[in-house]
């Protein structure tokens, strides 16, 4: 049988067929749009601690996942017959396949947030913690605009599911593509040229929004924005802006006869596994402390339970004479999160967020605490300059060196006005020669007075800029004595083995 292409092409010019592809992309926008929000619900509710959000969803992803959406589509659209009061929206054949695609796309697409979810890297969350952002700000402004440009090629490949599945709501007499097709070539006898068109369609509507999306994900893709380096003019104009004393980075300092930080009796287990045994430490306002020992002697344990990243078992930790954090204390106390804020912490892997420029990395703190954009724009400008890096502020941290990307990181520590300052190994993840660069910005919050707590390998740096240096070992203090009582023995044997000092 002769296909018969002069009706194939008068299909196009049918109006039922370019009102049903408005039909169409209505129904699968609103699915897929609709199924993406409660999929990031289920999602999140999935991934939750508490069992009472996590089992249900975890069920309602498994079921609707497993029952096919054909079926589904009939039993809504017949769900009245069971309860009347539905009748007057699920009488509607659009409203029924609609409600359909958007409880099966919820589970798969709560599959697919997951994914993204579980991509971000555990140190984000950790760096939006150590600045005071709490739960809702910390998905705001850092998981879910990370977790979503992870997920977008999925999604949109999901998209152009749901425009095919739009097609199985033809079944409750939707006047969608196919059913116009159907309808036709129950008339004409003329199948193949019909259903040619009605796959015509589907691919025009595909590629259209596959064109749309794919703008989108290029829009979005970091790796395609261009390094933007200030020129000598921008630098000189905000030198000159940033040049009042108001706005100069200066460090914040805190003076007086009370400690600036007291740990009291700190025990912390990991399972079984003991790291803190009974840490008691006092550190004054202005001294700079170097935490050194072996690899596993609890030395980065301590400093993350300083400022809340970890729990403490037994214990209690007093920030300027008053108490901060208690055994069993949650992260999300408001205590906590308050004193968090006069903490500044620097991670030995920089946790800088990707998907924000240097200049928003160091606002971002500031102007969720609600301080003024334009202050803390000026004060982060300042920052920059202060590191050496305000050539750099509208850059993305992947375009950064390593030595770079942790002076962006000490300098949005500083942004919040910190009154102590904690590095976690902050150099180890460096190449040996970007070492000095940030050692020379420790060394001048040193030199400004900045209470400091120094977790560190590198032991000449400890011993030039320490007022203490303290050696841990099997999770407890060993030697707390100042660099030149070191020098003369009055440690220990064990902490000039570990130094590798020459007697």
């Amino acid at each position: 049988m002769q296909f018969e292409w002069s009706y194939f092409f008068s299909l196009f010019s049918i109006s039922d067929f370019w009102e049903s592809c408005i039909t169409v992309i209505q129904l699968s926008a609103l699915g897929w749009f609709i199924g993406m929000l409660l999929g990031f619900l289920l999602a999140s509710a999935k991934l939750s601690t508490s069992r009472l959000l996590s089992i249900p969803a975890s069920i309602y992803i498994w079921f609707f996942r497993s029952v096919p959406l054909l079926v589904l589509v009939v039993f809504v659209y017949n769900l009245p017959q069971m309860f009347p009061f539905t009748r007057e929206v699920l009488s509607n054949p659009f409203y029924s396949g609609l409600l359909a695609l958007v409880v099966t796309e919820a589970a798969y697409m709560a599959e697919i947030h997951r994914g993204g979810l579980i991509s971000v890297a555990k140190g984000q969350k950790e760096a939006g913690r150590a600045l005071g952002v709490g739960f809702i700000g910390l998905q705001r402004l850092i998981v879910i605009p990370q977790a979503f440009r992870i997920s977008l090629p999925t999604l949109i490949n999901e998209y152009i599911t749901v425009v095919k599945l739009t097609s199985l709501v033809s079944v409750i007499s939707l006047t969608e593509l196919l059913t116009v097709g159907q309808r036709l070539y129950a008339q004409n006898f003329l199948v193949m040229e019909t259903l040619s068109a009605v796959a015509v369609y589907y691919v025009l509507i595909v590629t259209v929004f596959g064109w749309l999306f794919s703008w989108l994900e290029r829009h979005l893709e970091l790796n395609n924005r261009k390094p933007q380096t200030l020129d000598d003019a921008s630098l000189t104009q905000l030198r000159t802006r940033i040049a009042s004393p108001a706005l100069q980075a200066s460090v914040a300092t805190a003076n007086g006869s009370t400690p600036a930080l007291q740990l009291r009796g700190i025990h912390k287990s990991y399972g079984h596994h003991e790291v803190l045994k009974g840490i008691d430490l006092e550190v004054n306002c202005g001294q700079v402390i170097s935490i050194i020992g072996p690899s596993g002697s609890g030395k980065t344990s301590l400093i993350r339970t300083v400022n809340g990243l970890e729990s403490i078992d037994k214990g209690e930790i007093i920030l300027f004479g008053e108490s901060f954090i208690q055994a069993g204390d949650k992260p999300n106390n408001p205590q906590i999160r308050r004193g968090v804020q006069r903490i500044g912490m620097v991670f030995q892997n920089f946790n800088l967020f990707p998907h924000r420029t240097i200049l928003d990395n160091v606002t971002l703190a500031p102007r969720y605490h609600g301080r003024d954009k334009t202050v803390s724009e000026q004060r982060a400008y300042a920052l920059l300059d202060k590191v050496g890096l305000l050539a750099h502020a509208h850059k993305y941290p992947h375009q950064l060196s390593g030595g770079q990307q942790q002076r962006v990181a000490i300098a949005r520590a500083l942004a919040m006005d910190p009154k102590i300052m904690l590095f976690d190994e902050p150099t180890s993840a460096l190449d040996p020669e970007l070492v000095g660069d940030v050692l020379k910005v420790i060394s001048d919050l040193a030199r400004e007075g900045m209470t400091m707590l120094i977790v560190t390998h590198e032991m000449d740096f400890a011993m030039s800029i320490s007022d203490r240096v303290i050696f841990m070992e099997n999770g407890v203090i060993q030697a707390d004595a100042a660099p030149q009582a070191i020098r003369d023995g009055q440690a220990g044997e064990r902490v000039v083995q570990f130094m590798g000092i020459d007697k």
